[in-house]
């Protein structure tokens, strides 16, 4: 694995375009810093600060992150999609298999370099929340501090599950463009068929089914929190059945989705004349 891995790395940290796109998409996540220290003046009547509001107390600081974090997702699928158009538009694929690496540990190495910087992006943004709560939260105990600990499992559930897809349309087109275009094109026919379903039945059922598709599983697995923060400030005006925790079965879910886009992606490499 590690030598997999690491023959990975060595490609992408050799083309500069990968390594910027890397580099952004692990700082982004943490414009969340600025984000807590943000001060709102009114008209020089009063200053507030969002830190302040508590909405980045433990255990919600975990919810809030990780949800601001995956938004960011999107520059690592470049480097994703790129490392497959790359391979193709340089005929290393060939080379590679050439040199005698086999078709499963070609899609392997790509496989271990999504886990291995979903991993990273998961402990960066874990310290960066842990930091913040622990510079405004009120709540000092450690049943408190980790008890929503289980989103930053989401987070990296989320990470994978979106880079595999990424893996499987960049080995399904070829190309990177195209690639990228496919996630749109997929996230439009999710809608298109929940549209269908609930025509046909109704939206409740259509929802429910939705919640099976791969964009909106993946989505699932941390709902948005602004929801969830008006409770917490207007419970009495709120609808407190509102369900943001994370759940095993759409952790589950999510996972079959990512072994189903590995086993096509192999499938396809496995299938291609080359």
């Amino acid at each position: 694995m590690l030598r997999l891995l690491n023959l990975e790395l060595q490609k992408l940290l050799l083309n500069r375009a990968s390594r910027v796109l890397i580099f952004i998409s692990f700082i982004l996540p943490f414009t969340v810093l600025i984000l807590s220290s943000i001060k709102i003046n009114f008209f020089g009547f009063f200053t507030l600060e969002l830190g302040e509001l508590g909405i980045f107390n433990f255990p919600i600081i975990w919810h809030i992150t990780t949800f601001f974090a995956a938004q960011f997702k999107f520059f690592f699928a470049i480097v994703v999609v790129s490392m497959i158009g790359n391979e193709y538009s340089n005929k290393t694929i060939k080379q590679n298999l050439i040199d005698g690496l086999s078709k499963k540990e070609f899609i392997l190495s790509k496989f271990y370099t999504i886990v291995f910087f979903s991993l990273i992006a998961t402990i960066l943004i874990a310290v960066a929340s842990f930091c913040i709560g622990m510079y405004y939260s009120s709540y000092t105990e450690a049943s408190i501090i980790f008890r929503e600990t289980n989103f930053l499992v989401a987070y990296f559930v989320k990470l994978v599950g979106f880079f595999t897809l990424c893996l499987f349309f960049g080995m399904l087109v070829k190309r990177s463009a195209f690639a990228l275009a496919f996630l749109f094109v997929l996230y439009i026919f999710e809608y298109i068929i929940l549209g269908l379903i609930t025509w046909q039945a109704n939206f409740e059922l259509a929802e429910k089914i939705q919640n099976f598709f791969p964009l909106k599983s993946m989505y699932k697995l941390i709902d948005q929190p602004f929801q969830r923060i008006m409770m917490t400030k207007f419970p009495d005006k709120m609808d407190l059945t509102y369900d943001y925790a994370v759940h095993g079965n759409e952790i589950v879910i999510v996972l079959c989705w990512t072994a189903i886009f590995l086993f096509l992606s192999y499938r396809i490499l496995k299938n291609r004349d080359l």
